[in-house]
């Protein structure tokens, strides 16, 4: 197990992260003017943005190359978007004081999406410029 995680620990912190953000009272910091209509929805996407990237990297460092498979994607993809679905559940079952909303596992996965094909686009220029 500790030889499959070796490269993700900077993914895991920030799951972690993303855990307590999502899940954490807002109070009053919620209804703030310097946050737009919107803002959460974007956050949403920016976090799993980068948790894409930084499993894909782990992904990436742990086969010392960089070409990974179709089904590392899927993979990565799927499990980003049960670890949505289960911030979104713990919101609505135990976080009542924050609101579960289709919305915002539309946009984790929307987030994961553009992490993968920017990592696609990435991984290929790097290939196609050593050649």
């Amino acid at each position: 197990m500790r030889e499959q995680l070796k490269y993700q620990g900077p993914a895991i912190i920030w799951a972690l992260f993303i855990l307590v953000i999502c899940c954490a009272p807002l109070g009053k910091a919620g209804h703030s003017h310097l946050f737009f209509q919107g803002f959460d929805k974007l956050t949403h996407t920016g976090l799993f943005f980068v948790l894409s990237v930084l499993t894909l990297h782990g992904l990436i460092r742990k086969q010392a190359h960089y070409q990974l498979a179709a089904k590392s994607f899927l993979l990565v993809l799927v499990l980003l978007f049960v670890f949505g679905a289960a911030i979104e559940l713990l919101q609505l079952q135990f976080f009542t004081y924050r609101s579960a909303e289709w919305a915002d596992l539309f946009c984790d996965l929307l987030g994961s999406l553009m992490g993968i094909f920017s990592v696609l686009v990435t991984t290929y220029a790097i290939q196609t410029q050593h050649q």
